[in-house]
């Protein structure tokens, strides 16, 4: 493990759309502002190159070779066996090693969770981790899990979605006893299909803050702050927003650029589609944590630009500081009897 009081963190510099050009400088910003130390992983002399345009004065880097990318058209179970001098491969061992406290990647989501997997295996207690988003809403940030990482989920898989990202709302967003509820197609309990009708009647009973069902219209109203789904539903879910929101904001400036007294209202409404557009921009959040993985690992999104790097990285250090990985062990230990209780259920079920 580090030795230094400062967070290490790995960077897979060549991950997403514009790899090295919009990742160092994140990576960068985010390394002098909260005093982290980088781990810069990926073609040596590509990267040497490009570092040589910013300003790295304050922030203590190193670059580790990676002579291999994984493309995001590649199949997870094709690149490990193939590429495994990957800039995701390199970066996950750098973890498993104890050379980097954590690594953040825009790359390939499927890469990024079949190598994190394999090279740091599972928290005890985590049959499958899951990809915990923040998502802002009309009143604080909640958390939605899974984000996409797990497309075909059993109800104790929910479950223990639920017991992690109560774990991260506690720990990142501050709440005391945070609300968890189910994504579904109704409030009424026994709404929705059989995975979800099922993975209500466990989190009902279990030690959770549950305060059941919500509707997808109502992610965004502020009222929870914990939202469990299966990872299809909620990839489609965030993606939804995302492009709710851009079309939304073009809709708005659209309508207000129209005539002479729109052109006023444009002006004067300016500064607040500029606080939306924050409000609605995942760069805000930089990326999404792996929880339920022996290391930190923070997935951005494929086109994420410099700001969202940044951010990923400033995430990254910020679950070492707070030790997130001790917490995530600690709340599933003390949810741990009743977790085994649904287990037996489940296969006695079977």
């Amino acid at each position: 493990m580090n030795p230094s009081p400062k967070p290490r963190i790995a960077v897979d510099a060549m991950g997403g759309d514009f790899g090295p050009h919009v990742v160092l400088p994140g990576a960068l910003q985010a390394a002098r502002a909260k005093q982290f130390d980088l781990l810069l992983v990926g073609d040596e002399t590509r990267l040497a190159a490009e570092l040589t345009k910013l300003d790295t004065r304050g922030v203590e880097y190193r670059i580790v070779h990676a002579s291999q990318v994984a493309e995001m058209h590649e199949k997870p179970s094709d690149c490990l066996r193939r590429k495994k001098d990957s800039s995701i491969q390199v970066a996950s061992n750098l973890v498993r090693k104890g050379e980097a406290d954590g690594m953040i990647s825009a790359g390939n989501t499927g890469v990024v969770l079949a190598s994190s997997l394999f090279t740091l295996g599972r928290i005890e207690g985590v049959d499958r981790p899951a990809l915990a988003t923040i998502l802002p809403t009309e009143r604080a940030p909640l958390v939605l899990v899974d984000a996409g990482a797990n497309m075909d989920c059993k109800p104790l898989n929910l479950l223990q979605f639920g017991i992690m990202a109560d774990v991260m709302a506690r720990t990142l967003l501050h709440c005391v006893t945070p609300k968890v509820a189910l994504l579904s197609i109704g409030h009424e309990e026994g709404k929705g299909n059989l995975l979800v009708k099922e993975a209500f009647e466990l989190l009902k009973l279990s030690p959770l803050n549950f305060v059941g069902n919500i509707e997808g219209r109502d992610l965004f109203t502020g009222e929870v702050d914990v939202v469990v789904c299966d990872g299809f539903v909620g990839n489609v879910a965030i993606k939804l927003g995302e492009g709710l929101a851009s079309s939304l904001g073009r809709l708005l400036k659209g309508e207000l650029r129209r005539g002479f007294f729109a052109k006023i209202g444009t002006t004067l409404a300016l500064s607040a589609l500029k606080r939306f557009s924050r409000l609605m921009d995942y760069a805000e959040y930089g990326g999404a944590p792996l929880l339920g993985l022996n290391g930190i690992v923070i997935v951005s999104h494929g086109a994420s630009n410099a700001k969202a790097i940044r951010n990923a990285v400033d995430m990254a250090g910020t679950f070492v500081r707070l030790n997130a990985n001790k917490l995530l062990r600690e709340g599933l230990a003390a949810n741990k009897d009743f977790v085994h209780s649904a287990k037996r259920a489940a296969h006695a079920a079977e």
